[in-house]
């Protein structure tokens, strides 16, 4: 029989995992009449909850097919995403959130289309019950995307996408900094689309804070493509351009007495402004730097304590 593994990255979850176990078990009696296995990979992020606890029992109740991987300490969603990829055996493969607001029934429906020769399968958001800060920052994140880095990009993002085996290789060679769901996408494989509704979060709160976010904005957009270096050196050579016509003008114009040559305040707001903008992109090139040391430091990018398969 096919195998289709699930990577479920868990870290403050315990009161949302028994309901996701129960509607993980009946989206396996449907695989079974598909002949498809299902593999259950949990990665425990450091949580500070009893949610390894609650995996334990999990493992206890389905000893087989059911890998718990344990962090030394919280490293993020998607280092815990990688490292779950190291132990996926399955022929497709898939990432679920613990939260429960992608539902899971939906891989059945990814399921489907991948045993029908279809390699690439993402879940579409066409709504989400989101706070609106949160919509805003989204609809942002994206827009970005499209205009730097993939102009098909989904306008709406996914964070469901079923994959087959291909991909696998891929993704688990991957660098650091890299945002999986747009790395798949960029590797070119053209994808079937299913649209949904996100669910409205009902289990605690969410972890996914507007820095996390916004860190994950920078690389995606610094680990994708060149265009803030290219657009750095753009507008420094348009500053420089009309740096030089405006200090040809103030000189004619001095030297033929049409005006008398006084600017303090002119040269101050002009020397703060390039400052501040010398800063910025001194700050864009040092993103790219940070990422080039971080890549060939050795550093791992996650550590895991403990495997219980």
């Amino acid at each position: 029989m096919k195998k289709l593994s699930i990577v479920i990255p868990v870290y403050w979850n315990s009161d949302s995992l028994p309901s996701l176990f129960e509607e993980l078990m009946n989206l396996e009696k449907k695989l079974s009449d598909k002949k498809l296995l299902l593999e259950l990979i949990f990665v425990d992020d450091g949580s500070g909850d009893d949610s390894l606890q609650v995996l334990m029992g999990f493992k206890k109740r389905r000893p087989k097919h059911t890998v718990i991987v344990k962090h030394t300490r919280n490293f993020g969603a998607i280092p815990a995403y990688k490292s779950g990829l190291r132990y996926v055996t399955g022929d497709c493969f898939t990432a679920l959130a613990a939260d429960l607001q992608d539902p899971p029934e939906l891989i059945l429906q990814m399921a489907d289309m991948w045993l029908n020769g279809t390699k690439y399968v993402i879940c579409k958001r066409q709504e989400r019950e989101d706070p609106f800060l949160s919509k805003v920052f989204a609809a942002v994140f994206y827009r970005l995307l499209r205009w730097i880095v993939a102009k098909d990009f989904p306008p709406g993002g996914f964070d469901l996408a079923l994959m087959d085996k291909q991909f696998l290789q891929f993704l688990q060679e991957s660098g650091k900094n890299i945002n999986p769901n747009l790395f798949a996408f960029w590797l070119g494989f053209k994808p079937e689309i299913i649209d949904y509704k996100r669910r409205k979060r009902t289990f605690g709160k969410s972890r996914w804070t507007f820095l996390k976010k916004l860190n994950l904005l920078i690389d995606s957009l610094l680990g994708f493509s060149i265009t803030p270096i290219r657009l750095i050196s753009v507008f420094g050579i348009l500053i420089s351009l009309s740096s030089v016509g405006y200090g040809v003008f103030i000189v004619v114009n001095a030297v033929l007495g049409r005006m008398e040559v006084r600017g303090f305040a002119t040269i101050v707001s002009i020397l703060v402004f390039l400052l501040g903008l010398i800063l910025v992109m001194l700050g864009v090139i040092g993103e790219y730097l940070w990422r080039t040391f971080d890549q060939v430091n050795r550093r791992p990018e996650s550590v895991i304590e403990m495997v219980y398969k």
